[in-house]
């Protein structure tokens, strides 16, 4: 259940964690096994750091044992260097291990397994080892958890502190087991579903021990699925903050604080009732459901290779009449039109086309390691380039240019009317508003950029419209024109304003 963890982890973390499996994909993958085999065997007594002849030693005592050993020809400390780097083990140099001079000056490395690696190679041997016939759902483990929650109960009421970290600890454990055993099962159920048109004989074989045993879980399931969920809630009477802090307490991981530990044991219990008393559909329910709809599979799908066998007809049979039947073809062509016909088989139809950019493409590189060209769906589906077609004639839409007129000539008068207002008035001791803002804004831009330099001093300048004219005067205050939107300051000069000459536009 804590394996939620890894949602938190950034995508810098997850690549770092990733490459521990490097000598996964290495040519040699199979070589770099049998070493961190080594490193094991001698970590398992208690040989932590680990020199790269004590590391031979321990290959030389695996080869007697299994054949698949490798021989690695005195490379045995290069691989330990790749691991190093793929940081599946640390490194350290330790000089007490040279027994004389020419090993002193020699670099003298000793070799552990860093705690992540040692996740990474674990993880590589479990899949290693995992079985189809390992699946199961185990209809047993129920009446277990349902005595580990009445005896948590107990223990909470009791004040038993490690009591409860025990018996929280195994709720914890067997909530996960039962989780990866019930994914695992289903899994599994579908590949072999899946692989039922070339082993027939073989899920006949086991279909009447499968049905059984999803059948036995779904009623042990439904037996003690109203009395997990009361139990769930009797433990949370007895006092769910003082049931965690106490399972923090005696929690025993030195290097998390107590607020994360505290933290974990809520996301834990969290999950455990989210199993079997969630206020929707618990998890337990949906796995019910779930057998339910395999089993139900499990029988249509014995019901039709029974009536295909009844029959006499099914996939094998009709690949082997196919088989037959291009056998005895007359000749190469009527070979491959009969396969072609019973498989939908085409001629390739090779499409092509130019990159934007041709420099950038290397005329030596493959067609594998080339970028793609966009392709349009004319040529892929006719075979035809695309083209521009007939160009269209222009509409007129004489309604939307009559409102656009419009809107232009009230915006125009909208704005005369404001340049009036702002010449009566004046810029000052007063708040303008929005449209004689934007008319002092325009005004102030035309004079800004006719401003001239005289003697090495920055002059005033003036703009116009065809209704008022600005003019910027030289002053030492300054002045503030007050806005509905703020105040606008002015330092150095001081606004001006004047009915515009006639004439100007």
């Amino acid at each position: 259940m804590s394996g939620r963890r890894a949602l938190d982890l950034d995508s810098l973390v997850v690549s770092d964690r990733f490459r521990l499996f490097n000598f996964t994909r290495r040519d040699d993958h199979v070589a770099y096994l049998w070493v961190l085999r080594a490193m094991d065997r001698l970590r398992a007594v208690h040989q932590v750091q680990v020199d790269s002849d004590q590391v031979g030693a321990a290959l030389a005592e695996l080869a007697e044992q299994y054949d698949d050993v490798p021989t690695l020809d005195g490379n045995l400390r290069s691989r330990l260097d790749a691991l190093y780097e793929d940081r599946v083990v640390h490194r350290f140099d330790d000089a007490s291990r040279a027994g004389n001079l020419v090993r002193y000056r020699n670099r003298q490395s000793v070799y552990q397994f860093s705690e992540l690696g040692y996740w990474a190679y674990t993880a590589v041997e479990d899949l290693l080892e995992a079985r189809i016939q390992d699946a199961n759902l185990s209809r047993l483990v129920f009446s277990d958890i349902l005595e580990d929650l009445k005896a948590l109960a107990a223990a909470n009421r009791a004040g038993e502190t490690e009591q409860v970290y025990r018996r929280l600890s195994r709720l914890d454990s067997v909530m996960e087991d039962m989780g990866r055993r019930s994914a695992q099962f289903h899994v599994t159920l579908g590949e072999i579903v899946r692989s039922t048109d070339t082993s027939p004989d073989l899920f006949l074989r086991y279909k009447n021990a499968l049905l059984t045993h999803m059948t036995d879980f779904m009623a042990e399931l439904d037996r003690y699925l109203a009395r997990l969920a009361r139990a769930v809630h009797e433990v949370e009477d007895t006092g769910l903050g003082t049931l965690l802090a106490r399972a923090a307490e005696a929690d025993e991981r030195p290097f998390m604080p107590y607020t994360e530990r505290l933290d974990e044991w809520e996301r834990r219990w969290a999950a455990l009732r989210e199993w079997f008393a969630a206020e929707g559909d618990s998890r337990a329910g949906e796995l019910r459901a779930a057998t339910r709809t395999a089993v139900s599979g499990v029988i249509a799908l014995l019901r039709q290779i029974t009536e295909a066998q009844r029959g006499g007809v099914n996939r094998a049979t009709q690949l082997r009449h196919l088989a037959e039947w291009v056998w005895r073809a007359p000749d190469t062509d009527a070979a491959h039109a009969l396969m072609s016909a019973a498989f939908n088989l085409r001629s390739a139809r090779h499409l092509g086309g130019a990159h934007d950019d041709a420099e950038e493409i290397s005329d030596r590189a493959t067609w594998w390691d080339a970028p793609g060209v966009e392709l349009s769906i004319s040529l892929f589906r006719t075979g035809k380039a695309p083209t521009t077609g007939v160009p269209q004639p222009v509409r007129a839409n004489a309604g939307a240019r009559v409102e656009l007129r419009r809107r232009q000539a009230a915006e125009r008068a909208a704005e005369r009317e404001a340049a009036g207002r702002l010449l009566d008035s004046g810029a000052y001791d007063r708040v303008l508003d929005d449209d004689e803002t934007r008319v002092l804004l325009r005004l102030l831009t035309r004079a800004l950029e006719a401003r001239t330099v005289v003697a090495g001093r920055l002059g005033g300048g003036s703009g116009a419209s065809d209704t008022v004219m600005m003019r910027l005067s030289p002053s030492e205050e300054g002045s503030t024109v007050a806005t509905t939107r703020g105040r606008l300051h002015l330092p150095g000069f001081r606004v001006e304003l004047a009915p515009a000459r006639r004439g100007r536009s």
